[in-house]
């Protein structure tokens, strides 16, 4: 992951000429090496937003963020309990960040896990099923 990229608000006048072009536009469009691209509607939302905060004369901070959750919010997503979820990070079945002394979890980890118990189960059902169809004493 990139370090944050920080940028200090706009002096006065800048921040004004920008806060009047934004106002009724949330068009954005953008030239990289001379070509326009025209932005999908999540990065515009997030290009209107950091422009507004810049217009205002705020400070900004760029950065990538991988979603962390508290085990309760974990546990929650995964339908399990949280003392079955903290279980299972003791046992190194699901990796686990630490913020001083509380657990953090990765949605992108619990999301995973999901798909894995989701795949199991499909194989587990066609393999009792494979058994059904053989039929006794085949």
């Amino acid at each position: 992951m990139d370090s944050p990229r920080v940028t200090a608000g706009l002096p006065a006048g800048e921040a004004r000429v920008l806060t009047r072009a934004l106002e009724d536009s949330n068009d954005i469009t953008v030239f990289v090496d001379g070509t326009v691209h025209r932005l999908p509607g999540q990065a515009r939302d997030a290009v209107v937003d950091l422009l507004a905060r810049l217009g205002r004369g705020e400070t900004v901070t760029v950065s990538s963020v991988a979603e962390m959750l508290t085990t309760s919010q974990a546990a929650e997503l995964a339908g399990i309990s949280h003392t079955y979820l903290r279980n299972m990070t003791d046992r190194g079945e699901i990796p686990v960040e630490y913020r001083g002394s509380h657990r953090r979890i990765r949605q992108a980890d619990i999301m995973a896990w999901l798909e894995s118990q989701k795949l199991a189960e499909h194989k587990r059902r066609q393999d009792k099923n494979a058994g059904a169809d053989a039929g006794p004493g085949e």
